[in-house]
């Protein structure tokens, strides 16, 4: 099985970018499932729409996951609980959290479970993951036939813990939410794939998609500053490309960058 999995698609130019681009890797790349990160899609940066979630489907995303600004966008209590391919992190606390926080989906015959985790460090401290995800696996290991998790957390020790915790169990641990596109795509123990921060779609001249003539005023000063995210010039895209064997594990994981710099010329 191959997956594509977009990083967190920020702002307009993110949208763009997915809309732009991602039909073109489909064709490319022939991925069996597409996932991409909406988290921060709406204008302002922060949560999901439902115009979005729908272009984002339209444009050729399977599943869409979240992170720590699902619910940023108030709209997303009136279509999560209906949006079956719309995924919100699994540990949020409580017995009645709108939506789900898995999914799973039929390949040519074979079952793949997408999951969505938050962490706590240096982020909104719920629940904890770990807990969470082993509580789940133990549920429904036996039922799928491979484990895709998007970890939407802040540090690179807790993201890299978390893809040790699940070799084996998982097919693919993914970072999130750092937006920063990290050198360190590998297969742990010949079995998962893991990368620590799969990076962004977004603007290009910006501070992890925000204007950042505020952000620098803002170190320079120490005082209170609006962010704002930059809605106009160059856009980048970042992803990877994992192949899974037959048995569950990963047989290899690819970046994907398109930017000023690096051109899709594929």
């Amino acid at each position: 099985m191959r997956i594509l999995f977009l990083g967190d698609v920020v702002g307009n130019l993110g949208v763009d970018m997915v809309d732009q681009y991602l039909p073109k890797l489909k064709h490319d790349f022939k991925p069996q499932v597409t996932i991409v990160n909406g988290e921060n899609s709406t204008p302002v940066g922060r949560g999901i729409s439902y115009k979005i979630y729908k272009q984002l489907m339209n444009d050729g995303a399977d599943v869409i996951t979240l992170g720590n600004h699902a619910w940023n966008n108030e709209e997303i209590y009136d279509f999560i609980d209906d949006s079956k391919n719309l995924v919100r992190p699994l540990n949020y606390p409580g017995k009645d959290v709108p939506g789900s926080g898995y999914t799973v989906i039929n390949v040519n015959g074979k079952k793949l479970a997408v999951i969505n985790l938050q962490g706590r460090i240096f982020i909104d401290p719920i629940d904890d993951p770990f807990q969470k995800i082993d509580e789940l696996l133990n549920k429904i290991e036996k039922e799928v036939d491979y484990v895709f998790v998007d970890f939407h957390a802040e540090t690179t020790s807790e993201k890299k813990a978390m893809g040790l915790f699940l070799t084996g169990r998982a097919s693919a641990v993914v970072g999130t939410h750092t937006h920063v596109q990290t050198n360190d795509n590998q297969i742990l123990n010949n079995q998962t794939a893991y990368i620590t921060d799969v990076g962004m779609c977004g603007p290009f001249n910006s501070v992890l998609g925000m204007k950042y003539d505020s952000i620098i005023h803002r170190f320079l000063t120490q005082r209170p500053t609006r962010f704002e995210v930059q809605n106009e010039g160059d856009q980048i895209l970042s992803g990877c490309l994992i192949d899974l064997r037959d048995d569950g594990t990963a047989r290899s994981i690819k970046t994907i960058l398109i930017d000023p710099s690096h051109p899709y010329n594929r």
